[in-house]
């Protein structure tokens, strides 16, 4: 089974600030399915498009399959069949040899930035760079899916 081994982090904002980083990849992304045990997800980059599957999350570990699709069936996807949508700018940063995925939210989300890692086992360790503040992997406000339906400008309020 193909599964995904993740951990995420919100950032440091002033750290953040002083990262270099190459220009960000903007990130169209929506949902077809945002069920609590599972979600199925189109995302549009400006190169390439995606279908992803991903189910439960069990710690950082749950099922996830992701597939390639041409760009077009993407558009016609996220403007016909999308039931919640997101956009973001995603920053690749390699620290100590590994990937960092830093999303910066924009629309409704706009103020979050999130930080991702990909491991390979749960108890991988790795070193975590000054620009990273705390760890909210489980917590599910952060999963993006739930971003679509409770996003972060509404955090403040409550």
């Amino acid at each position: 089974m193909a599964q995904e081994i993740e951990r995420k982090f919100l950032i440091n904002k002033k750290e953040w600030q002083n990262v270099e980083k190459s220009q960000g990849n903007l990130y169209r992304q929506g949902y077809l399915l945002t069920d609590p045990n599972k979600t199925i997800r189109v995302r549009q980059t400006t190169e390439k498009a995606f279908l992803t599957i991903k189910g439960l999350s069990i710690g950082a570990t749950r099922p996830e399959y992701e597939y390639e699709i041409p760009m077009e069936d993407a558009k016609e996807l996220l403007d016909n069949f999308s039931v919640s949508e997101l956009s973001k700018i995603r920053y690749e940063i390699v620290y100590e040899n590994k990937i960092w995925e830093v999303d910066e939210f924009l629309g409704d989300n706009t103020g979050l930035i999130v930080a991702e890692i990909e491991l390979e086992s749960e108890d991988e360790t790795f070193n975590i760079p000054s620009w990273i503040d705390v760890e909210v992997t489980g917590e599910d406000k952060y999963y993006n899916s739930n971003l679509t339906i409770e996003p972060y400008k509404n955090w403040r309020n409550k």
